[in-house]
């Protein structure tokens, strides 16, 4: 990771300078209306007198008013709430042998990158913490054109045909009728249309894991979902899954807790990588892929064109191939962020499509919703949108054109303008589809090899850490225990059976409810109207091979940094600067971000009369917002500390959430007044701190680097079952 620096003058990079000329800057300028003319008055309307109506004359108010009620545009249908920014990429080694993409196979080429995180079933206003899949688009400006891998958290979908996208949508989104849940799928008619389709039984188990919460964007993964192809210069394919792995390792948080920061600071997904980009602590991943030959489409249990498969790691390992660095945050949120126009279908020479029926109709989707997203054919044309390479083409016209295009023809071939623009040989960079040989007959019809909706959903489950299990069995029965038709539950908890008995049993205790003998017949209904049901019932449930996966469980992540994790050291008038500072300095040399929280803001005298600043009073934080907590010794602070309420639930929250905490022996009064306290063990030694997850000693020395050790580890979930407390 790079050192600390700011990222409002990062390295330019072909993009940046690209956007520069488009970039206005009002700092020392005198305000002028869009024509120009200077203002004089931008507090008054035009009236007749001081107290009479304004005049229709009055064109400075009439522009200005005018632009105001037409600022809004459409959000987008699905992904509307998201956060962006600019980045690079580089490729470790040539890629050569698999694609000719530039971008892949040259090294020493860094690739601008604009990147978008989002919440799926939300509104612009809705919380980042919704249970939600995660966008993770990433637009390559390669100097082959624009390549857009727009992706997810989860490498999975609900559903294999294009075709039921509008259901899948209409079912998630607020019902019609009152508008409600927003960014919610805890309700009727999301569980109805997923019980009565089996194919997003492995979705489902992805969307109830801690993955659906994730504790950073930073700190989540991102998945290509499709399987397409790369081809090279020799016009040889393979078929490739593409995955992004986050450096920090991938971490969730608590569902308690995503509901209280929703509360808390809706935006915080969002603030979290503004700050750590403002900061320079720059997010970074590295680009994974999976190879299969060719030869090999037809050698596993699944079929590589179904969007509801994976290709386990253990049978085709990812490869990493590059990095993914963003440094640089917008400087204009809407005009970068919400104007930033993804789609599948743009790709680069060595890169090219599958046949996977979910990635073709997505081809046509995305583009479609852009006209009316963002008004017209030439969004395109917009400054985020554009490539770095020229544009030369014989598309004219349209709302909203800026391209001044020279010349009399606009078609071809022509004379005139001399045949041109001339199209490119294949061997001058010009993209040629890749020469797939096709036999079949035309027909509404589902492969066979698609119909294996239970095996993948088993093996995730297998996959998970015992403390996971749990989170499952907890979002299935929270989800399912908002559904007000209690067929619906019923038939979720059949579907469950044919994942792992003793989920749906689980499951069902916590509805009250039996567990069916046999799901209810049939278990599929996305059948067409003269089909035989029989033949679109799904496989009998199956082992899954392999029966586990360890890379599909966050609990074998990278722990091994505690770099931009946010840390509360609870203090007061009074504090041992020592054991504060101390602290504070071990984190910080650690690459963390600790925060003094005190009763007050301004600054706490500490007991030698040293001003410490506060970064935060009780009444604007709380312990969701940070990932551990430290207690500082000092008599009369710990006193205040012990004597308030917020700074005892602070640490009471923590523990139920499992986050470090550690305090300085002569603190140890106010981990005293906690609900969790009697339940620590008497054994106070490195080893049952690292078990616990909570450290107390007056070893400065110590304690910082065992508290370190213990925050690396994220969470300490083992607490959950036994020792909940209140908070």
């Amino acid at each position: 990771m790079p050192g600390k620096k700011t990222s409002k003058v990062p390295d330019e990079n072909k993009k940046i300078e690209k956007l520069s000329p488009d970039i206005e800057d009002s700092t020392g300028e005198i305000i002028t209306t869009n024509t120009g003319v200077k203002i004089n008055d931008d507090h008054n309307s035009l009236k007749a007198g001081d107290r009479g109506p304004t005049l229709m004359e009055d064109f400075i108010f009439r522009e200005k008013i005018t632009h105001f009620d037409h600022e809004r545009i459409p959000e987008r249908v699905v992904h509307a709430r998201g956060s962006g920014a600019h980045g690079v990429f580089r490729v470790y080694e040539s890629m050569e042998k698999y694609t000719k993409a530039g971008f892949l196979t040259d090294p020493s080429r860094e690739t601008p990158v604009f990147v978008r995180f989002s919440t799926v079933a939300g509104s612009r206003g809705s919380t980042d913490l919704a249970r939600d899949v995660r966008g993770f688009a990433t637009k390559f400006y390669t100097e082959e054109g624009i390549f857009d891998l727009v992706g997810n958290n989860m490498p999975v979908f609900f559903i294999q045909d294009a075709l039921k996208f509008p259901d899948l949508v209409h079912a998630v989104k607020p019902e019609p009728h009152n508008e409600i849940p927003q960014a919610a799928s805890a309700h009727d008619t999301f569980w109805d249309f997923i019980s009565l389709m089996p194919e997003s039984t492995h979705m489902v188990m992805w969307l109830m894991s801690d993955r659906a919460i994730p504790r950073s964007f930073r700190m989540m993964e991102g998945f290509g979902v499709h399987t397409f192809r790369l081809v090279n210069a020799a016009n040889e394919s393979v078929f490739a899954k593409f995955h992004w792995k986050p450096l920090l390792g991938v971490h969730s948080v608590a569902w308690d807790e995503a509901q209280k920061i929703s509360g808390k600071d809706p935006d915080f997904h969002r603030r979290d990588l503004w700050e750590a980009i403002e900061s320079g602590n720059f997010p970074e991943w590295e680009l994974g892929v999976q190879i299969v030959a060719e030869a090999d489409e037809h050698k596993f249990d699944f079929d590589l064109l179904d969007a509801t498969k994976i290709i386990p790691e253990e049978l085709v390992p990812v490869q990493r191939i590059g990095k993914l660095t963003l440094n640089r945050n917008p400087d204009n949120f809407f005009a970068e962020t919400e104007q930033a126009a993804f789609h599948i279908g743009h790709i680069v020479p060595g890169i090219d499509f599958t046949n996977d029926p979910l990635l073709q109709g997505r081809l046509f989707s995305y583009t479609d919703t852009q006209l009316i997203r963002l008004g017209g054919p030439n969004f395109q044309e917009i400054p985020i949108n554009r490539p770095i390479n020229p544009v030369h083409n014989n598309q004219r016209d349209g709302f909203m054109r800026q391209t001044i295009n020279r010349g009399r023809s606009s078609y071809s071939p022509n004379s005139l303008g001399g045949g041109d623009p001339a199209q490119a040989k294949a061997a001058e960079g010009g993209f040629t589809s890749y020469t797939e040989k096709i036999s079949a007959v035309k027909i509404r019809e589902r492969s066979r090899s698609f119909f294996d909706h239970f095996s993948q959903a088993t093996l995730f489950y297998n996959s998970q850490s015992d403390a996971e299990k749990q989170h499952l069995i907890d979002a299935f029965r929270f989800e399912l225990g908002k559904v007000e038709t209690v067929a619906i539950r019923q038939r979720m908890v059949g579907i469950l059976t044919q994942v792992d008995k003793d989920l749906a049993a689980q499951v069902a205790h916590g509805l009250g409810l039996e567990v069916p003998e046999t799901p209810e017949k049939p278990i599929n209904h996305g059948v067409p109207a003269d089909a035989d049901r029989e033949r679109y019932e799904p496989f009998p449930p199956k082992a899954p091979v392999p029966d586990i996966s360890p890379a599909l469980s966050m609990a074998n992540t990278v722990k091994n940094s505690i770099r931009t994790r946010k840390i509360a050291l609870l203090a007061a008038d009074g504090v041992d600067a020592a054991s504060l500072t101390t602290v504070k300095e071990a984190l910080e040399a650690a690459g963390a971000i600790p925060e003094v929280i005190a009763p007050h803001l301004g600054n706490i005298l500490a007991e030698d009369n040293t001003p410490i600043p506060v970064v935060r009073s009780f009444l604007t934080a709380a312990s969701v917002l940070y990932d551990a907590v430290y207690v500082a010794a000092g008599v009369n602070s710990v006193a205040t500390l012990e004597a308030d309420a917020d700074a005892v639930h602070f640490l009471n929250e923590a523990y139920r959430h499992c986050k470090a905490i550690a305090a300085h022996t002569g603190a140890l009064q106010v981990l005293e007044a906690t609900y969790f306290f009697k339940k620590l063990p008497e054994d106070t030694s490195v080893e049952s701190a690292l078990m616990e997850g909570v450290i107390v000693s007056e070893d400065m020395a110590e304690l910082s680097a065992t508290f370190i050790k213990a925050i690396a580890q994220h969470r300490f979930w083992e607490r959950e079952k036994p020792r909940r407390v209140p908070a």
